[in-house]
């Protein structure tokens, strides 16, 4: 049977570490990058006799996330203590909702370019973050390989909402879609950073392949720390090629946890996968149950903006779906409609914000759409470095595109013509191939001659004159 006749089966656990004031259950402070050990205490830390309360808005903020995901708020939802022994839970157990979760039966829509993708909410429910455990030593910051670990407690204790979707996931870029979309809900919502490099934003995914066609639900395995929304689709498609291969030898797949190490892309056993009963849960005996007032999600419904998937569709109508979803996800698009408002042609103002500004560090919070779109209009007409330096500083207060817009590339034929034949005549390998039929070295050539120019050619003059060059 070939890799062909199989499907990918993904299930997504995602752990969005809520930025209240204070922790979940106790009254240290969150945030990150403090001392190490600085903000604990006896009921963070799991002394004997210290009682937790609960955190009002860690419930309201679940709430209103479950409400943007399309849940059923329970009335009535219950924690619960998540038994196992590791050395970064200090009490032995982990206060978690188990069977009686805040939220559940949700639905997110993603468009994608096959049509759109509907991924089902099982649950969404609020529990506490466990402590950092740094492994030190060894190559990769791993607990493969290193001399000894020391455990940072500052982390254990904050609001962690934990988002677990059906498995309706059936690839790597189906499955990187779908956390992009919900990573800026998560910040439109103000409720967390949502940050994968500071452990704000965390993906486990469980993964099983089956025959095409097929509607059953194989053996799955879980991968863990993987650190970027790219990293996560190459260890789903690892994992789904580890298990292909397994099933066609004649093997059987067991149940494990993987860690990713995206720098040789290769998934190490880290150990096999636990099931509910090995964790002993039953009702936390020091907290009541949550019962959100009806007012208080009516409120929180209220208050939900309009999707980033509602927007991505909304954009598509006059943009292709690559370039509304980068906007919509990179929190661009609000940005990109003030500018299209103030007059600049919708793609070339895609593009420029999508590409220029950002590769420029500009924040686009800060950039007035009425200058940007001058610059989006000019951006053939002026020089390359004068028209890069201006959006560099778009961001800038008090920022006028006035200035830049009185200078003029060049643009005469006669001037650029010895430039492009020079460049020609240089690079004979490539004009050939373009000949053949590689449309896209009119790229290469049209670079070469800004270089050469240093970026004061109008691009759109030279690449008409380059192909009129290559094409006699």
């Amino acid at each position: 049977m070939s890799a062909t006749s199989w499907e990918t089966v993904v299930g997504l656990e995602i752990h969005v570490q809520l930025k209240t004031r204070t922790k979940m259950f106790c009254r240290c402070a969150t945030g990150f990058g403090a001392g190490e050990n600085t903000h604990t205490c006896p009921v963070c830390l799991g002394f004997p006799g210290a009682l937790p309360v609960i955190n009002r808005t860690a419930v309201e903020w679940t709430v209103k996330l479950g409400l943007a995901l399309g849940c059923e708020i329970a009335p009535r939802a219950v924690f619960a203590r998540k038994n196992y022994f590791y050395p970064d839970l200090p009490k032995g157990y982990q206060i978690s909702q188990y069977d009686m979760p805040s939220c559940i039966n949700g639905r997110m829509v993603v468009p994608m370019p096959e049509g759109e993708l509907a991924v089902g909410i099982v649950r969404a429910h609020l529990e506490e973050d466990a402590a950092k455990t740094v492994h030190m030593g060894g190559q990769s910051g791993r607990i493969g390989g290193a001399d000894y670990s020391l455990v940072d407690y500052n982390r254990g204790g904050t609001p962690l909402l934990e988002i677990v979707t059906a498995p309706d996931i059936r690839s790597s870029e189906e499955a990187k879609r779908f956390l992009q979309l919900l990573r800026q809900t998560v910040v439109e919502l103000d409720i967390s950073d949502a940050e994968m490099e500071k452990g704000t934003l965390r993906v486990d995914a469980n993964v099983s392949v089956r025959p095409a066609g097929s509607d059953e639900l194989r053996t799955r395995c879980e991968i863990k720390n993987m650190n970027s929304f790219n990293y996560i689709a190459r260890g789903i498609e690892a994992e789904a090629a580890r298990q292909i291969a397994i099933w066609e030898s004649g093997g059987q797949v067991s149940q494990e946890t993987f860690d990713f190490d995206a720098a040789s892309g290769t998934l190490t056993p880290r150990r096999s996968k636990e099931e509910a009963d090995d964790y002993r849960y039953f009702p936390e005996p020091d907290l009541v149950p949550v019962e959100p007032p009806a007012e208080m999600v009516e409120r929180l419904r209220a208050e939900l903006p309009e999707s980033p998937s509602a927007r991505i569709v909304r954009l598509e109508g006059e943009l292709d779906l690559d370039r509304a979803t980068v906007l919509v996800t990179g929190g661009l698009d609000g940005l990109y409609q003030a500018t299209v408002a103030a007059g600049a042609e919708r793609v070339a103002a895609a593009n420029v914000i999508a590409n220029n500004l950002v590769g420029a560090g500009a924040d686009p919070s800060t950039v007035p759409p009425a200058e940007l779109a001058q610059l989006v209009e000019a951006r053939d007409r002026i020089p390359r470095q004068v028209f890069d330096e201006a959006i560099a500083k778009a961001g800038d207060a008090g920022f006028v595109a006035a200035p830049y817009l009185a200078q003029e590339a060049v643009s005469d034929a006669s001037e650029l013509g010895p430039v492009i034949d020079a460049i020609i005549a240089a690079n004979p390998s490539q004009v050939a191939a373009f000949r053949d039929g590689k449309d896209g070295l009119l790229g290469f050539f049209v670079g070469q001659v800004m270089k050469e120019t240093g970026g004061t050619a109008n691009p759109r003059v030279v690449s008409e004159l380059v192909r009129e060059k290559l094409s006699a």
